[in-house]
């Protein structure tokens, strides 16, 4: 049986439906994540241009175009979503397939379950279906998107994104692997962003929840896709990773180990990869009481995946030209802890990016890659160490085993709700009523209160419109 085949007979049977209540239970903690950065991004007006084309893009009032007050078609409401998720690189992480989850998981789920009008329990469902697709397709081939200049949440979220659509349309299990085998020829996502400092990065989970949905409406239709898109000889692995893999690396364990559990939510508005280094000069500051003016030099292990991505290439790394370009680079960032004592939505303003006196210290960051098999681990579940060196002559280390807010070192319920009360940022009691319904998601009758709660607290201010 091929791995769409695998796929689509688990995702459309009793499976996610009956998973453990500690799946579920982090399925919505992850909903709640995900709807606040997409809620932050929407009231900030930094996905601008992506719900403004959802909007002209009209067609039928399936569902809410978050932060305008608007409906459109459920293709239109994913891409303004998705692209909200992700604009502010807060959102969640899965560490083995390096691919944000819910940023192509929500989107679908919400637009089409408003679509259907699905009930809470059944849209749970489907994005249970839709967590453990797009872990799984992407963990089958560790950073083999991302080594070939690929975005893997993009490139495996279109498939999540037509599980998640299917199963809420009904689809039966042919065209449900139909729907995989359209959303394969619809996967790509660049990642050359890395060079300018350029935003496409933002619109990647719009894409694909957008094209997935797509899919699932196309098979639906009559069109046919392959079912061998994910391991065939012209399949996604092949074609875009270079890499040869078997069905059972993406299906092995499904419906009893759940990678659901196994996504990191973020505590910094930052790429994943930088994150244990940044938590390790936190602990290496705790109780030292440190000045950034006594910093010398700070040295940083890096695993070597990471270091392409956020250290590379080091001159462009010290002074970042855009948001975006500070949000990937660890010299940077590490800088910006050093001296604010934080990194919040805040450290990667317009304003906050041109200080000079970041980029000064950012130039005295020095990275250490990892040599190539030392570390067993993939590159955003690795341990971080660092050195600051201060002038007298002191060293401090500080180590982690591996970064915040993963399946190790978990959020804590308040620090939780205190990060999506932040990025909420709105009227508390419509904040505090969206977090109740969305961590109580399978009592919902239908997704009409929370898509206007959401839809609510996502618009800019009035001046700002």
């Amino acid at each position: 049986m091929t791995a769409a085949r695998a796929l689509a007979a688990w995702a459309l049977g009793p499976g996610p439906a009956g998973a453990p209540p500690e799946v579920r239970e982090a399925a919505c903690r992850h909903l709640l994540d995900g709807l606040g950065t997409a809620v932050a991004a929407g009231r900030t007006r930094i996905a601008a241009p992506a719900v403004a084309v959802a909007r002209g893009l009209g067609g039928p009032a399936e569902a809410t175009v978050l932060g305008t007050g608007e409906r459109g078609s459920a293709v239109a409401a994913a891409l303004a979503t998705g692209t909200l998720v992700h604009a502010l690189d807060f959102d969640d992480t899965h560490a083995g397939g390096l691919v944000h989850a819910t940023a192509v998981v929500l989107p679908a789920a919400l637009a089409v379950g408003e679509e259907v009008g699905a009930s809470g329990a059944e849209v749970l469902a489907a994005a249970v279906a839709g967590y453990e697709t797009v872990c799984r397709v992407a963990a089958a081939v560790p950073h083999g998107f991302h080594t070939r200049g690929l975005h893997a949440t993009m490139s495996c979220g279109v498939m999540s994104a037509a599980v998640v659509a299917a199963r809420l349309l009904g689809l039966g299990a042919d065209r449900t692997v139909d729907a995989l085998g359209i959303a394969g020829s619809q996967a790509g996502g660049l990642l050359e962003f890395l060079s300018t400092g350029a935003s496409t990065k933002q619109l990647h989970p719009g894409f694909a929840s957008a094209s997935g949905i797509l899919a699932a409406r196309l098979a639906a239709a009559g069109a046919t896709g392959p079912d061998s898109v994910l391991e065939g000889p012209h399949g996604l692995y092949a074609a875009l990773a270079g890499r040869t893999v078997d069905a059972g690396a993406v299906t092995s364990g499904l419906g009893k180990s759940w990678e659901t559990t196994r996504i990191t939510v973020k505590p910094y508005p930052a790429c994943q990869l930088m994150h244990v280094t940044l938590d390790a000069v936190a602990e290496a500051l705790r109780g030292h009481g440190v000045r950034a003016s006594e910093v010398i030099e700070v040295v940083a292990d890096v695993h070597p995946d990471s270091a392409a991505i956020v250290c590379e290439p080091a001159e462009r790394k010290t002074r970042p030209r855009t948001p975006y370009d500070a949000k990937f680079s660890l010299p940077w960032s590490v800088a910006a802890l050093l001296l604010d004592g934080e990194v919040t939505l805040g450290t990667y303003s317009p304003e906050s990016i041109r200080r000079p006196e970041v980029a000064d210290l950012a130039a005295r960051v020095r990275t250490v890659v990892t040599p190539a098999g030392v570390s067993s681990t993939v590159a955003a579940d690795a341990p971080g160490r660092v050195l600051l060196r201060l002038d007298g002559g002191r060293v401090i280390e500080g180590r982690v085993p591996g970064s915040a807010g993963g399946p190790d070192r978990p959020l804590r319920d308040s620090e939780l709700d205190a990060k999506f009360t932040a990025n909420a940022a709105g009227d508390p009691k419509d904040t505090a009523e969206l977090a109740r319904r969305v961590r109580g998601l399978a009592d919902e009758p239908d997704l009409s209160t929370i898509a206007a709660l959401a839809d609510r607290l996502a618009r800019p201010a009035p001046e700002e419109q």
